[in-house]
């Protein structure tokens, strides 16, 4: 028996047509153009339905409550469907990659999101590609777990990073392999797989909360920090140097940060690095923060860090459990 698969077009590049003003949504465009493509409809292939969302969303005005609406949308069709495939801007994919896997609770289905460069009404396009190797995928692979597909590549979705907006090779796994590859063979890595637990699917849906981010450079002006911290902000995300090392010989710089974990804000210590971890223990300058009560965010991406905290936030959880349970591995965004 043929899986079924749904397909939800949020927007983004793969669905868009030319017009005199450049690249555009046009409703039922993408529907049109699928349909056209033989490969699509070859009895292999699983069935498909696609829904495309009444507007679609350019990536860079996603927010929380389109997180929602895409989560909910998978709820709805659960039950009915194998696997689920979303169709998504590149430019925050990363980010909704790593909010569903911290949404949909229990997963035992797969969830591909992927995209393209270029659209699929260009004659020279990624998007072809993109459709029909995330179609084998969802049918073949019975992986629980969000993904995300780009360039030959399935990653595990909360490990992902747009890394280039030049070329084909948008997404690179950061400091974690990919689950599988698709070259002359699809090569899957299974032992790396999240494992379905069995328990009841369900939602959880992430709320808007004053959660900031903070990328550190030389000769930053305290006052920055200062005015920030004025907002009554629950979390704040440092973005530091290296192993997790920020300047410990600005009194200011530390004194702001304790003072505000003291009114029970949530600070956690994310690299700038792409590759590697945070160990506040290696030198001294990583040490002033932990003395402090600063937490690590291991080897996480700033993507899935920001994630995890604004979906723990949303738990209405205890500030205790929050800061234990950003240093657990929830989904496999972390290695411990």
């Amino acid at each position: 028996m043929r899986k079924k698969i749904y397909i939800a077009y949020t927007g983004g590049t793969i669905g868009m047509q030319k017009s005199a003003r450049g690249y555009i949504p046009t409703p039922g465009f993408i529907t049109e153009q699928m349909a056209l493509i033989p490969e699509l409809q070859d009895s292999s292939m699983p069935l498909y339905t696609i829904c495309e969302y009444a507007v679609p969303i350019d990536s860079s005005n996603m927010t929380t409550s389109d997180w929602h609406i895409i989560a909910t949308d998978i709820a709805n069709n659960y039950a009915a469907y194998d696997g689920f495939i979303i169709l998504h801007g590149t430019d925050t994919m990363a980010y909704t990659a790593s909010a569903l896997s911290f949404m949909l609770e229990n997963l035992a289905k797969p969830v591909i999101l992927t995209g393209s460069q270029l659209p699929l009404s260009e004659i020279r396009n990624d998007a072809r590609g993109a459709l029909i190797t995330t179609l084998l995928l969802a049918n073949q692979l019975e992986i629980p777990e969000v993904c995300l597909y780009f360039n030959h590549k399935l990653l595990r979705g909360n490990r992902a990073r747009k890394l280039s907006s030049a070329n084909f090779d948008t997404f690179q796994p950061l400091n974690f392999p990919a689950l599988a590859t698709a070259e002359l063979t699809i090569t899957t890595n299974k032992e790396r797989w999240l494992t379905a637990n069995h328990q009841p699917f369900q939602i959880q849906s992430i709320q808007d909360n004053l959660v900031a981010c903070v990328r550190l450079f030389p000769g930053m002006s305290m006052e920055i920090l200062k005015q920030l911290l004025q907002i009554p902000l629950k979390g704040l995300i440092l973005e530091t140097f290296g192993s997790g090392n920020a300047p410990d010989n600005n009194p200011m710089f530390i004194n702001l940060l304790k003072e505000a974990i003291k009114q029970h804000v949530i600070v956690v210590n994310c690299t700038q690095c792409p590759h590697g971890r945070v160990d506040m223990a290696q030198y001294a300058t990583g040490q002033s923060l932990l003395d402090i009560g600063v937490i690590s965010a291991y080897d996480m991406t700033a993507e899935a860090t920001l994630t995890k905290l604004l979906y723990l936030f949303s738990k209405d959880l205890s500030t205790a459990s929050i800061k234990h349970n950003m240093q657990q591995n929830l989904r496999g965004e972390v290695s411990l």
